[in-house]
């Protein structure tokens, strides 16, 4: 159903522009063969009430707002034909080529669906962008999260520690002391550990619980001068396991629905 909302944003409509705006969308495929009378008729009011609204809209008449509105329509049309396959192919070998099936599972399970504790996040340099963007992400999810960068005082870290479930690491290199370090610090209290680094051998990898393999086109290019592929492949990764997480819950709450 198209979102009415997007056509009538600082307009105002009264409740019967709403209802005449509604049944239109709904039922554009014939609206047009209705006419004006017709659509007045089903919606108990006056053709001038269809006619008003179109000028509401900003639309000289009817059939102006018809032809308008054609577009957007078809245009939602098509978004809600793509599917997930769809749009996870984009250099989808590249993302998942180092990633198992179990991985993306172990994932969803022990940091997604974990619940009553804290996921830690914690970054440095550009992959604190990263970071933030799974944050945010998490947020919108209803998770309970903290993030953290090579900025922020260490006791954000270790004072929250029995509070934290999961703690999550982006590393290009996997070198980088001060990632190591939150590492060591989060697997000696028992944290479940997440690591996302680059595809070769790297310490940050070896010390995490979980870790995705990203493809880093210049693995030597510390300071991320060159055209770079480990950033915008770990973003897609993130949402491919967003997506299995949500993908998930769906399937929870149909089979629910049918008991």
């Amino acid at each position: 159903m198209f979102d009415i909302a997007k056509l009538t944003q600082g307009k105002e409509l009264s409740e019967l522009d709403q209802q005449l705006l509604t049944y239109i969308l709904d039922h554009m495929d014939c609206v047009l063969q209705k006419g004006v009378r017709q659509i007045a008729k089903d919606n108990y009011t006056s053709p001038a009430s269809v006619i008003r609204l179109s000028k509401k809209l900003g639309y000289t008449g009817f059939i102006d707002l018809y032809y308008h509105l054609v577009p957007l329509i078809n245009a939602g049309k098509d978004t809600d034909k793509t599917t997930e396959t769809d749009f996870f192919d984009l250099e989808r070998s590249l993302v998942l080529q180092h990633n198992s099936t179990e991985d993306m599972d172990a994932f969803i399970e022990n940091v997604l669906c974990l619940d009553g504790k804290f996921i830690f996040i914690y970054a440095a340099g550009f992959s604190a962008i990263t970071a933030e963007y799974l944050y945010k992400k998490l947020l919108l999810l209803g998770k309970q999260v903290i993030i953290a960068t090579s900025l922020d005082s260490v006791g954000v870290l270790e004072n929250n520690l029995k509070n934290i479930g999961a703690f999550v690491a982006i590393s290009k290199s996997g070198e980088t002391q001060g990632v190591l370090d939150k590492m060591h610090t989060a697997k000696k209290a028992g944290v479940y550990t997440v690591s996302f680094t680059k595809e070769t051998s790297n310490r940050l990898s070896e010390y995490s619980d979980l870790n995705f393999k990203i493809t880093d086109k210049h693995k030597l290019d510390d300071r991320n001068l060159l055209p770079n592929t480990f950033f915008p492949f770990t973003l897609l990764l993130i949402e491919y396991l967003l997506s299995g997480y949500l993908k998930g819950i769906n399937e929870v709450r149909d089979y629910s629905e049918l008991e």
